[in-house]
This record gives C-alpha cells, structure tokens and sequence, in this order.
C-alpha cells in the first residue's frame, strides 16, 4: 500500500466531497483543477471514509489538508473526524454563496470561485518550500 499513498511531490492534501449534487462536483472539479495546477495533490476521501489503513495513515501524516465539502451536510468533514484526523484548512461551498442543486452543467465561474478560496487559505503558508507527503507520511515508513 505504500506505494500507492506515498507517491506525488506535494505537501498539499486536497480532499473534495464529490457528492451528488452540484457543489459535490463543483468539490471535485476544483480539486482536479488544483491538482493539475500543482497546487496540490488530489487524494482519495472515500479511502479514508472506507478507513483503509493507508489511506488514513498518509491522511495523518500530511503536513497540510485542504478538504473541500460541497454543504453544510458536512459529509468530508464527519468521514475526517470519524477516522481521527484535524482539519485545519476547510471549505463549504454553499458557503460561497453557490446554491445547492442538482444542475450537474458547472459553471466555470464557480469553479474558479473555489478554487480562488483554496488559494486564499492556502496564501503565505508556502506549502511547495518545506517538504512533501512523500517524505511525512507514516505509510511511507512501513
């Protein structure tokens, strides 16, 4: 397992929700888009809601979590403290302002909203200088 949960070269854990409605895909979306930006790394929240080992150990090992849920439901946020694992960076998009729906057509402009939030949170930390999940996570030790 460790090879499949230690790979990539950023510190950056981005979790979306993923959710059946349009702002669990607005999640997804934006995290696909970071990930391939190389703001950060896309990793999987299921893994961890599953509580398979290795995905909750690299999710405990990460330096810096970014989860983005979709509502106030909270899905993302419950599956993290069901298996143990702090929250310091977290997003709610209908707290954006972005109306939940079940229109699954994206608008870029929300997405780009998201993803804009991530950034701002993510601002003066410089998360790309220190060192990587690679090097943190205590999958990667075993």
């Amino acid at each position: 397992m460790a090879d499949v949960c230690c790979t990539g070269n950023s510190q950056v854990m981005i979790l979306s929700c993923s959710g059946g409605s349009n702002v669990g895909q607005l999640s997804n979306q934006a995290a696909i888009e970071l990930t391939q930006e190389d703001i950060g790394r896309m990793y999987c929240l299921a893994g961890i809601g599953g509580k398979l080992s290795g995905f909750v150990a690299s999710a405990k090992g990460a330096p810096v979590i970014v989860l983005i849920d979709g509502c106030e439901i909270g899905c993302g946020k419950k599956i993290m403290e069901n298996a143990g694992i702090p929250l310091t960076n977290y997003i709610v998009i209908t707290k954006l302002g972005i109306t939940k729906n079940h229109d699954f057509l994206l608008k870029r402009e929300e997405i780009d909203k998201v993803k804009q939030e991530v950034k701002e949170i993510l601002h003066g930390k410089n998360p790309l200088d220190s060192y990587s999940i690679a090097t943190a996570s205590p999958c990667c030790q075993q």
